[in-house]
């Protein structure tokens, strides 16, 4: 396809009271992500130029989100909803700049794939004027169907007005149109609202187009691209067809998912070839793997990034700001928080790790933690190269610990240590002979009474 513009005419105008959420409809996240942005990432991966953004229930909040995801996204509001037609002409000043293309999709159906865009698009440039997302199903009541003959579209035929033959067909329209920027204007002037609902629909620029001798087909493209979310249901559904999706993507570039169905990525989620995923493994966004790793069951990451060879839990919790460097550990039940662990460093289990930098190959014993936090702010804890900090810890930010230095089991450290000092920071043992009996006597005595 030769290079040609593009606009894009997102429509995300609903209500979607049946989603029962103060929410907008298409603010509600698959994979971590707001629906009608995944409709703009498929419109950017498909060289979809330029996005127009049609919104109204809930306007503001809609474009604050378009807006921190594409800066300078223009956004138009429909004012009363009129039909499809009508919502395309709320952006009717993008329109008239004069695109080769123009892509028009819906803001709840976050499935759509870039790949049925450029088919799409690719139509136009072979000389096509309109072309229609079609999908088929053995099941097409409710749906509009797609008329052919000799392999044009001739009309889109509402389920209610089609004929006994014409029910039986299984290719339906899926509602994503793209159309040959010159012609646009003049179809969605030319649209009524001789209807039922007295609404100006989108797909009567199909027959409009064929009446002016213009050329229409279909694009065939599977089910999911076109399924419009509704209710909590659908977005159930759809988040199960994403997640299938995703798994056998990373499947196929080399990551090892011991059960797959149980894995959960997000939208973001980037894996290196070689990295072996066990059950039950959450990644939350902003997650970096960059191969080789292991990544043990019942692990919870987000906004972290893992290096070649490094190990992560069973039972592990990676926050935002998690640096695991080549070779190191986070063993089970950790938590690590905004922390460059280095490499080779190990913390093995029961511990908490945040706001800090932590040297190659330390080792934090079990259930040492940093005190990062007085209440009012977030302080940092620096551990050097090679230090070991003993079991049951816990250091008091601000704090630098040196290289190679040793901290004592069960030590509350407040003060700096030196390299290859030993720190203890903990009461003097005393111990009573035979106090331990005379206690339990005193004890149990205290019970019968």
């Amino acid at each position: 396809m030769s290079e040609r513009s593009c606009l894009s005419i997102i429509l995300a105008a609903g209500e979607g009271t049946r989603m029962k959420s103060k929410l907008p409809k298409v603010l509600h996240k698959v994979a971590g992500l707001e629906m009608v942005l995944h409709v703009m990432r498929a419109a950017q991966s498909a060289k979809g130029g330029d996005i127009a953004l049609v919104v109204g229930h809930g306007a503001d909040r809609v474009r604050a989100a378009a807006e921190s995801f594409m800066p300078g996204v223009r956004t138009f509001v429909q004012e009363e909803r009129l039909g499809t037609a009508h919502a395309v002409l709320a952006a009717r000043d993008a329109i008239a700049e004069g695109y080769d293309d123009v892509l028009v999709m819906f803001g709840d159906t976050p499935l759509v794939e870039a790949e049925t865009l450029v088919r799409m698009r690719e139509g136009l440039a072979a000389g096509l004027d309109v072309v229609v997302m079609g999908f088929r199903t053995e099941r097409p009541a409710g749906y509009g169907r797609l008329i052919e003959k000799d392999g044009a579209l001739l009309a889109i035929r509402e389920d209610k007005d089609c004929s006994e033959a014409e029910r039986r067909i299984t290719f339906c329209n899926g509602g994503l149109m793209a159309i040959a920027g010159r012609h646009l204007p003049g179809l969605l002037e030319a649209v009524g609202k001789d209807n039922a609902k007295g609404e100006y629909y989108l797909t009567d620029i199909v027959s409009i187009a064929n009446d002016r001798g213009l050329k229409v087909s279909a694009v065939e493209a599977a089910y999911e691209n076109v399924l419009g979310i509704n209710n909590r249901s659908e977005l159930a559904e759809a988040e199960a067809i994403w997640q299938e999706r995703k798994r056998r993507e990373m499947m196929l570039s080399g990551v090892t998912l011991v059960a797959p169905e149980t894995v959960f990525f997000s939208f973001d989620t980037a894996i290196g070839a070689d990295t072996v995923i066990e059950p039950n493994v959450f990644f939350g966004p902003g997650v970096v793997i960059d191969g080789g790793a292991a990544i043990h069951a019942y692990s919870h990451i987000e906004g972290a990034h893992i290096a070649t060879g490094a190990s992560i839990g069973p039972f592990a919790r990676l926050r935002p700001g998690a640096d695991i460097m080549e070779k190191a550990k986070v063993g089970n039940f950790c938590e690590i928080k905004k922390t460059r662990l280095g490499p080779g460093a190990k913390v093995p289990h029961l511990s908490y790790v945040g706001d800090a930098v932590v040297g190659a190959k330390a080792n934090i014993g079990a259930g040492a933690i940093t005190c990062n936090y007085d209440g009012y702010g977030k302080s940092l804890t620096e551990i050097g190269e090679g230090a070991f900090v003993g079991t049951n810890s816990s250091l008091v930010a601000p704090l630098i610990i040196g290289e190679g230095a040793y901290i004592a089991s069960g030590s509350v450290i407040t003060d700096d240590v030196p390299a290859d000092a030993l720190a203890f920071g903990r009461a003097r043992q005393v111990t009573r002979e035979g106090r331990g009996k005379l206690l339990r006597v005193k004890l149990s005595a205290a019970r019968k009474k």
